[in-house]
């Protein structure tokens, strides 16, 4: 099989939240992977599409902390452990501060999606969480 049969076969890359009793909720994600992906993240974007985010997957498990310089857009911040169960949320982050924003649990992943999306889709800490097409 040819390397873009492969690619289109597996889809794009999306994360599969569950809430206990709710509806599952999709976002499909870009990856930061690299040190420099994960330094830029979402900076300098004035929007975000709905059901959109990036997925920073960090490879270390520890308290991770992001700030917001030079970022537009209010997001969530959804932090996720190794055993794929939300750790826990920041919610509304304030768009453009060096403010650090985390949680007092380590996560492996993080989840930044546009501010109030966790909330609609009645995801918190212990949500279950599936990777879809993403190479950890």
């Amino acid at each position: 099989m040819a390397d873009h049969e492969r690619t289109k076969r597996s889809g794009p890359p999306i994360v599969v939240l569950e809430p206990s009793g709710k509806p599952r909720a999709a976002v499909l994600v870009e990856i930061a992977s690299t040190r420099e992906q994960i330094q830029r993240g979402l900076m300098y974007r004035r929007e975000l599409g709905e059901n959109r985010g990036m997925l920073f997957l960090m490879r270390e498990e520890r308290i991770h902390s992001f700030w917001m310089r030079n970022t537009y857009i209010p997001l969530d911040l959804i932090f996720i452990g190794k055993d794929k169960t939300v750790a826990g949320i920041v919610a509304n982050t304030v768009p453009l501060t060096d403010r650090s924003n985390s949680i007092d649990k380590v996560s492996y992943y993080v989840l930044e999606v546009n501010a109030g999306w966790s909330a609609a889709h009645h995801v918190g800490p212990g949500t279950p969480v599936r990777f879809q097409n993403i190479a950890e």
